[in-house]
């Protein structure tokens, strides 16, 4: 695993240039959780959360597929989107999500680490141990 300091994610995220005309953050819970709330400060936006469960805490599947642990959130007036996940192994929780979200609103992935579209950390190879996850 490789321990990744609070203030590189942040150097990270000053210097990342977000796509414009953003309307709101989703963090996918609850490993986007703190992700989002990092990005949603950073961008001067709300923040929502839609909880799904898909692994475990030695990260292995749970289910089958990722699930839907709660109401999805209104998203009001937000039409444009950035979904947000701690990691991109294989895009089915942020598929999941992105399917549980009202079809008519654009949805932008962005992920700490992985390989979707909008990837914050793609030069650490491995699991990363976050700061705010207990070692």
């Amino acid at each position: 695993m490789t321990p990744l300091a609070l203030q590189d994610i942040t150097a990270r995220l000053a210097a990342w240039t977000f796509p414009a005309g953003i309307d709101g953050v989703m963090g996918i819970a609850s490993g986007g959780v703190v992700p989002a709330a990092l990005v949603a400060q950073r961008l001067g936006l709300g923040l929502k959360v839609i909880a799904l469960n898909y692994r475990d805490e030695a990260n292995e599947p749970r289910f089958t597929e990722p699930r839907v642990l709660s109401a999805v959130p209104d998203l009001g007036a937000w039409r444009r989107v950035l979904l947000v996940d701690d990691v991109w192994v294989s895009g089915k929780s942020w598929h999941a999500a992105r399917a549980a979200l009202p079809a008519d609103v654009e949805v932008l992935p962005f992920v700490l680490k992985g390989k979707a579209e909008f990837a914050l950390i793609r030069d650490v190879e491995g699991c990363v141990q976050w700061p705010w996850k207990p070692v």
